[in-house]
């Protein structure tokens, strides 16, 4: 590296030789009275997309895409010593870090002090910091990508971006002021005021939004604005945000200055043919006199570079400073090298008052019959992945916590790594090539293998001590399963014979008491189950299904490599309670011939002959089947007093494969359906109804290839739908995209609402837009939008809510229904630059079929005003399930040698109703990072839509808490210090003073309680050591609290 150094120093003075034949003055001034172009010199290097984030990084695999982004920070380096005035921008962490551990101390050090003077400038991905230069990287919020915006979920925006910056922080000693999402295909609400103005951004700069809006926009001069997408802190959360007028890429008029590019060069040497100094001064003149014309003030910004340029970057920095040179000697317009922070400063200093937009940029067309909607579904099965491992991972931070974070045993780190990578617009998207979705998925793997380690260790730490104690060294081997959502677990499949038993240890990462039923798969059907206090509890046997079988034998081969042992017959389900933060213990064992406890589900097959319809469900909510049509009909609870007609289908909408005048596809980005076809339910597949003390179930073959079970649980007023769809038939030459309906007689006037990024909800309204007068191309795909966590509709008596297990797409294309797309199997490319159809695959030997998709959704219907409650609790549930471990045990001694139950909190506490942990982490330096977030907006809930608090002393029991700092957001600056900096925006029509929305006062030093108002997300810092263990803390039966 020391060499590299001395190349660097090398080509910076051969560049300053160079400047005694000819010096371009290059200085950066803003002139009053004309027109200022801002030149922002970046790259937009995707974490992955046609080639694998490493493949991009290190250069290869360039049969497909010559890109080596090495390559663009060794020589962006290099050009940036040769000009002090020079200017550029990297965002995408992912590969900076990369780099720079590559990197001598020497180098690192060339760096730091391009920062420090003012020569460097870091943007992540949605963080800026202005220090003189600008070199950035890129993940969203400042993160390790630039995260997509419609299939993220809000918590791993937030812990994405923190990486990113805590990095900054540590490596340079700056924070990002200014957001840099120019290439996700859409803009959320969430995105704006969460991971805008709550990080501290002064500003948010993005690529894409509606042709039709951006048309609109050029005219009234409103593509710059102030955003205020949460009606929860209305101008408290504002942003400065402005679109740009095409795209992230140079303005119109040939400004691409890569080797190959052909845009023509300054040619300023008269002794040489094709001089052309003027022609090209004309040319940026025009650009920027057409581009001032639709942006006010006289300050713009060219963004100058695209995917993966800079390559070679002294042959745009060449051709920049002689365009700034010549520019500035004619005197009709002024050029600057700058950054968007530099441009956000003097569009802030014009004092200008900016238009107000609300709500988000969703859904995001280019063109007429080109709606981005589809990759809101496109690869469901890495969407659910990662989804999976998010809750893991918030789990497994909980329990690094409590064993006490270790430099040298597994860590949490290489799953936060993969995670954040997932979060890339071409990656928990679905618009990738295949080998790279089987690279995130890899990765993701690797994580979860490392935090599985973590996970068995802390757990057997805290099963084997006294956590004042220490944790020693745990002889306990806890075993999990992956793959238990296709029936496939070693650990519970054991044979129970000969006095063995089976123990499960169940943890939930909620702050609350959770009470829920679980299902594992098992040989013996005569075992029982005892709770932690040595009780037997009630369980239930149901048998495992052919097609459940099916699945778990074949993809069990595909993803393993093994044909696995003789499948179990059986789901054991038993319901465990478990305390907030904590684990409890069950043991599963051989029945005694006297035990009463064991319940085998009766099974049958209801015949029209015999009875029209079949009721199940024991409790409050009741499900009517029609047994004839083998279709849901009727919703009944009897607590709530709602009872309403409900049907659920399935159709497909065929993809259109552009062989029309217009020639754009259906394809990974692009949602353009042919026709619609309804799937009816096969008379020869009949219903198969399982009922039990703890849960029924509906068993349907809708056809081949769709299989649907619909389950009620005792005590539980919601439905649950698991579904599998696939292999989607394509031997007709015909993609196709599956979709579920759930249809009521509600009056809901084309009105709906889905989420932002599982947070804020956002009203929408059929075939309308708040910001245009909509032309109407696409009436399905223009309807669609991204869900997170849920969709729901309401009339002015009752409200049908919908929540997911993943990103999906989502609508209510029909009045009183609720429609969700579950699978994507497409034959043609849709031209947004993939290249490669979507029809994803398995394979076997050579044979490969099309994948299959299980899943869930659940829904419920309640009275008007009272399903946010339900929606909030259930989707924190569904976000964060029972984690379980599994050992064996040999004799009767685990419970009276093992802790059998555990909080981490103090025993007699819990977090309030309306508030969630989404962070509890132990950093490097053994500080902890506390996220809390209130879980409901203003006005959702008569009850829980109100102030809350939450007192740490009992977040931490047996512990002394010295200081409480509190944070932005991103936990890389103290959050007074950021509200003091942000820039306040003057916006048209609005009052001088702003009302103040409520939000949580300070925590006092003395009572440690943390106030939240609704929707409001506190973080903190806490330095805390250890309290000698009280006796009130060490209860006779061996159970504690942390």
């Amino acid at each position: 590296m020391e060499i590299s150094l001395f190349f660097v120093l090398l080509l910076a003075g051969i560049f300053h030789a160079e400047s005694k034949f000819m010096v371009y003055d290059t200085s950066p001034r803003l002139v009053p009275g004309k027109i200022n172009v801002h030149l922002v010199a970046h790259t937009h290097d995707d974490v992955g997309w046609l080639k694998t984030v490493d493949q991009y990084y290190v250069g290869s695999n360039n049969s497909i895409q010559g890109a080596c982004v090495e390559n663009v920070l060794d020589s962006m380096v290099t050009a940036l010593l040769a000009d002090k005035n020079r200017k550029f921008i990297y965002v995408e962490q992912a590969f900076f870090q990369r780099w720079w551990r590559d990197q001598s101390e020497t180098v690192q050090g060339i760096v730091k002090q391009l920062v420090r003077s003012g020569q460097l400038e870091f943007i992540l991905n949605v963080g800026i910091i202005w220090t003189g230069f600008l070199f950035v990287w890129d993940c969203r919020n400042g993160g390790m990508c630039m995260h997509d915006e419609a299939a993220t979920h809000y918590i791993d925006m937030v812990d994405q971006t923190t990486l990113g910056h805590r990095f900054l922080k540590k490596e340079f000693g700056v924070t990002p002021r200014i957001g840099w999402q120019i290439d996700p295909f859409g803009h959320s609400a969430v995105q704006a005021y969460l991971l805008g103005a709550e990080v501290g951004f002064d500003a948010l700069y993005f690529g894409r939004i509606d042709y039709q809006d951006r048309d609109k926009r050029k005219g009234e001069k409103s593509l710059e604005v102030v955003w205020r997408a949460s009606r929860n802190f209305d101008a408290s959360a504002q942003i400065f945000a402005g679109a740009f007028p095409e795209n992230y890429e140079p303005p119109p008029g040939g400004f691409y200055f890569e080797v190959n590019d052909d845009s023509p060069i300054v040619q300023d040497d008269i002794n040489l043919f094709d001089y052309n100094v003027q022609d090209r001064v004309n040319d940026f003149v025009a650009a920027a006199v057409s581009q001032a014309n639709i942006t006010r003030t006289n300050h713009i910004m060219w963004t100058m570079g695209t995917d993966f340029k800079y390559q070679y970057a002294h042959t745009w920095f060449r051709q920049m400073d002689k365009l700034i040179h010549y520019v500035n000697k004619d005197g009709r317009v002024n050029a600057l090298y700058s950054t968007p922070s530099i441009y956000t400063d003097a569009k802030f200093a014009t004092n200008e008052s900016w238009p107000i937009k609300t709500d988000d940029f969703f859904p995001y067309a280019d063109s007429a019959n080109a709606y981005w909607t589809g990759y809101f579904t496109s690869r469901p099965a890495i969407k659910r992945y990662v989804r999976m491992m998010s809750g893991y991972y918030l789990a497994a931070r909980q329990l690094e916590f409590f064993k006490g974070r270790s430099d040298s045993g597994p860590t949490t780190d290489a799953l936060a790594d993969a995670l954040a990578i997932a979060q890339h617009h071409d990656a928990v998207t679905g618009t990738e090539k295949q080998h790279v979705a089987s690279d995130y998925a890899k990765r993701l793997s690797m994580g979860y293998d490392k935090a599985e380690e973590l996970v068995a260790a802390s757990l057997a730490c805290l099963a084997e001590s006294m956590p004042s104690a220490g944790c020693g060294n745990p002889t306990t081997k806890f075993q999990q399963c992956a793959l238990l959502n296709i029936s496939y677990c070693p650990p519970s499949e054991i044979d129970l014979s000969h006095g063995k038993k089976l123990i499960v240890v169940v943890y939930n990462s909620l702050g609350w008491k959770r009470d829920d039923v679980i299902r594992i798969p098992v040989i013996n059907e005569d075992v029982t189950v005892h709770d932690s206090n040595g009780k037997m509890i009630e369980s239930q046997i149901l048998p495992l299904v052919n097609a459940h079988v099916g699945m778990r034998n074949y993809y069990v081969k595909a993803y393993l490599g093994k044909t696995p042992s003789e499948a179990p017959k059986y789901w054991l389900a038993f319901s465990a309670s478990v305390p907030p933060l904590g684990f409890s213990t069950y043991t599963i064992s051989r029945a005694e011939r006297t035990a009463s406890t064991l319940t085998t589900s009766s099974v049958f097959t209801p015949r029209a002959m015999e009875t029209s319809t079949v009721e199940v469900g024991q409790g409050n909510l009741r499900l009517t089947f029609s047994a004839d049509v083998g279709k849901m009909t009727h919703y009944t609870n009897s607590r709530s007093l709602v009872k309403e007609p409900v049907q659920l289908s399935y159709s497909f909408y065929t993809g259109n494969d552009g062989s029309d005048k217009d020639p754009q596809a259906s394809g990974a980005y692009i949602f353009r359906p042919n026709r619609t076809f309804v799937i009816k339910p096969e008379e020869e597949s009949p219903l198969t109804v399982m009922r039990g003390p703890l849960l029924d179930e509906v068993h349907q073959r809708i056809n081949p290839w769709i299989y649907q079970v619909t389950r009620l649980y005792k005590g539980k007023e919601h439905a649950e739908v698991e579904f599998a769809v696939g292999p989607i038939p394509i031997d007709d030459g015909i993609g196709k995209e599956v979709a579920t309906q759930i249809t009521t007689t509600m009056a809901t006037n084309k009105t709906f609402y889905t989420d932002s990024n599982g947070r804020d909800f956002i009203k929408r309204i059929r075939d309308y837009r708040t910001d245009w007068d909509l032309k109407v191309n696409q009436p399905v795909a223009g309807n669609y939008y991204p869900i997170n966590l849920g969709i729901y509709i309401q009339d002015d008596k009752t409200e049908l809510s919908v929540l997911v297990d993943r990103s999906v797409g989502g609508s209510s294309i029909a009045d009183g229904q609720i429609e969700l797309m579950l699978h994507r199997r497409l034959l043609h490319d849709d031209s947004k630059g993939v290249a490669e159809a979507l029809n994803e695959t398995v394979c076997i030997h050579d044979k490969c079929t099309g994948l299959t998709i299980q899943g869930k959704f659940y829904f419920r219907i309640d009275p008007l005003g009272e399903g946010a409650k339900w929606r909030r609790s259930a989707g924190q549930e569904i976000y964060s399930p029972f984690l379980l471990a599994f050992t064996e045990e040999d004799g009767d001694n685990w419970m009276s040698s093992h802790v059998p139950t555990f909080s981490g909190i103090d025993p007699s506490y819990s977090l309030p109703d309306n508030v969630a942990l989404i962070t509890l982490q132990e950093l490097d330096d053994g500080k902890v990072l506390l996220r809390l977030a209130h879980l409901f907006e203003i006005g959702e809930d008569k009850d829980l839509s109100v102030m809350s608090s939450v007192e740490l002393k009992k977040l931490f029991p047996g512990k002394k808490i010295s200081k409480v700092t509190e944070m932005s957001l991103s936990a890389n600056q103290e959050r007074e210090e950021m509200e003091q900096k942000r820039l306040v925006w003057k916006v048209e029509g609005s009052p001088e003073k702003e009302p103040e929305l409520a939000r949580g006062r300070p925590v006092n030093p003395t009572n440690l309680v943390v106030e939240l108002a609704p929707m409001e997300i506190r973080t903190f810092v806490i330095e805390i050591g250890s309290l000698p263990l009280r006796k009130s803390q060490m209860p006779e039966d061996g159970r504690y609290a942390a």
